[in-house]
């Protein structure tokens, strides 16, 4: 309904929340790209060509059409496609490669977040060094003044960024205005450059410069860094208001990269092209540009922490990452969460980045793999469920833009020995985060002893025939019904503990991404019910809510801790991570003054 309602409000809203880091990639991309080529006449059309049809290509047509007309329930992002992907496939094996296809994803999409604020803080608070006084500022200080505003940002996310987010949709409208109008106006000092729109330039551009013009589209990726944000917050939004602002978006990029090569032909030497061409333009505005241009980067990097949360608390309820602590920013909107391990570790990384490379031009050598490899798995998975679901037309067409992908991908394989190591081994830490958890807790569910239904049942009904019962209600928090845990045993039958009401609790993760109920299936015997709550992994779960609203009132709430000993390296790693993040009550917020944990040991 608020979309029909007030179409621009939900375009402004698009803005700043889903277009900060494409937004800003003209701070740096042209100045990078001709790091890497010579700026004559020819080669800047060339490269201006190759821009307009990587945004062509790789977002309007990879992530605005094929991807988006691929959500689930509205959602987007990788685990959206692989949750998507695996019912359409028979083979086990195939599932297992797409479930690491998405490991991959995610870890690569983690690893570019902590490069995307890195670089767009970096790059905007470089323009500095065109005012007169400062044209001599140490790089240190400059990277000091990055990293305290980037501490800064990090700093305030545990209080939440809700009453500041409304700020953000109004002042990237005015930088994207900015972007428009100083494109603008350098075009009509050269209008020569607007043939570029034509894909001969770029074609031309490729064949003529061999090799080295193969290398240069590593830098124009650049252009395109964020692009999957279009997909991946379609859930926020929705999908028309981001489709309706990309359009506007699209055409304010178009504008400002046309009007910076158009600067570029009439000034071979600049060094921070857009910066330069502003200062050129209008002085008098210069500082306020800035001043803007920082502010919108500040809001491309919230955009990306927003994000990296968002996916790790997908991450959990997917169960493929830990339970790490997780804190609601927002009385109102549970979406608004805050995952504090999450965020000390960007904030690190990103300080680590800026103090490692200290100049945006030398980290653009670290940015662009993620990116590309995150693509190219996109298209991937796109191509073959549009095969799947017998689409060969899309499934043609997704297959040739993945193509495209795999070209970009394999340009900035070069960057890996000057800077983009530093892209995979970020991009390492959760994918080896993910594989030790996934595979500890597979090894785990294998040497926990379980009772099978028909045999737990037979001991219940006897036990609870002949036991002194205690009044009141007790929760047993199960996984799958057919097999009962050991410390459930352990409690009723080992332990004498019965209750005249035992009600077991299992939580199922449904395929979609939003929707919780919870609901009693038919009693299995006299004194032992079954409730089940059923939530999509986009969820954030208040059990406690849903035990009231079906009129269960415990009196107190077992569950298993396991107590790991292992002489494995790799599993004493697993074991430190089940010790430092919450147990499962903890983290879904079950009333702590009802909990008894029961301890089993096991070996691993």
């Amino acid at each position: 309904m608020l979309e029909k309602e007030s179409p621009l409000k939900g375009i402004i809203k698009s803005m700043g929340l889903v277009f900060g880091d494409i937004g800003t990639s003209p701070i740096y991309t042209i100045t990078v790209i001709f790091l890497l080529t010579k700026p004559t006449a020819d080669n800047i059309t060339g490269v201006l060509s190759l821009i307009v049809w990587t945004l062509i290509i790789l977002v309007t047509i990879e992530y605005a059409w094929l991807a988006m007309s691929l959500g689930k329930k509205g959602e987007g992002g990788t685990i959206v496609l692989r949750e998507i992907l695996i019912p359409l496939l028979k083979s086990g094996r195939h599932t297992a490669f797409v479930i690491l296809l998405s490991f991959i994803g995610v870890s690569l999409l983690i690893g570019d977040g902590i490069i995307t604020p890195s670089i767009s803080i970096l790059s905007a608070v470089e323009g500095l060094l065109l005012i007169p006084g400062l044209e001599k500022t140490p790089t240190d200080i400059l990277v000091f003044i990055a990293g305290g505003i980037a501490l800064a940002l990090f700093a305030i996310q545990k209080k939440g960024t809700e009453k500041v987010a409304r700020t953000f949709g109004p002042l990237m409208a005015l930088w994207f205005l900015a972007l428009a109008v100083s494109g603008l106006a350098s075009i009509l000092h050269v209008p020569s450059v607007l043939k570029a729109v034509n894909p001969y330039y770029a074609i031309s551009f490729l064949y003529e410069n061999g090799v080295a013009g193969f290398f240069v589209l590593s830098g124009v990726i650049l252009c395109a860094t964020g692009g999957e944000a279009l997909y991946a917050d379609m859930g926020h939004l929705g999908r028309m208001p981001i489709l309706r602002a990309w359009y506007f978006v699209f055409a304010v990029l178009l504008l400002n990269y046309l009007g910076q090569g158009a600067f570029l032909i009439q000034h071979p030497d600049s060094k921070n092209v857009l910066f330069e061409m502003i200062f050129y333009q209008a002085r008098i505005l210069y500082i306020p540009f800035l001043v803007l241009s920082i502010a919108a980067t500040v809001i491309a990097s919230q955009a990306m922490i927003s994000g990296m949360f968002s996916i790790v608390f997908q991450g959990i309820n997917t169960r493929i990452m830990p339970l790490f602590k997780m804190e609601y920013t927002s009385t109102e909107l549970r979406s608004q969460i805050y995952i504090g391990s999450v965020n000390w570790f960007l904030l690190i990384s990103v300080l680590f980045v800026m103090f490692e490379f200290k100049e945006s031009h030398r980290l653009s050598a670290a940015y662009g793999l993620a990116v590309t490899g995150t693509m190219t798995l996109t298209g991937i998975m796109m191509t073959w469920i549009f095969y799947l679901k017998n689409q060969p037309a899309l499934s043609f067409i997704s297959l040739l833009v993945t193509i495209v992908d795999t070209a970009y991908l394999t340009a900035n394989f070069y960057k890996i020995p000057h800077g983009g190591y530093w892209s995979l081994i970020l991009a390492l830490i959760p994918l080896l985060t993910i594989l030790l958890y996934t595979r500890g807790q597979r090894r785990l569910y294998r040497t926990m002893q379980f009772m099978p239904l028909d045999e737990f049942l037979h001991k219940f009904k006897r036990v609870y025939a002949t036991a002194e019962k205690i009044k009141g209600t007790a929760l047993f928090l199960i996984r799958d019904i057919k097999e009962m845990p050991f410390y459930i045993t352990q409690t009723m039958f080992y332990h004498s503990i019965i209750y005249k009401d035992s009600i077991l609790v299992s939580m199922i993760k449904r395929d979609d991404p939003f929707g919780v109920t919870g609901f009693f299936k038919e009693d299995i015997t006299e004194g032992l019910r079954v409730f089940e709550i059923q939530f999509g992994y986009m969820e954030v779960v208040d059990v406690e809510e849903i035990l009231r609203e079906a009129g269960i009132e415990e009196k107190t709430i077992f569950y298993g801790i396991e107590d790991i000993t292992t002489r494995s390296a790799v599993w004493k790693v697993f074991s430190i991570f089940k010790r430092l993040t919450p147990p499962f009550v903890q983290f879904y917020k079950f009333p702590p003054h009802k909990l008894h944990g029961v301890i089993t040991r096991l070996e691993m």
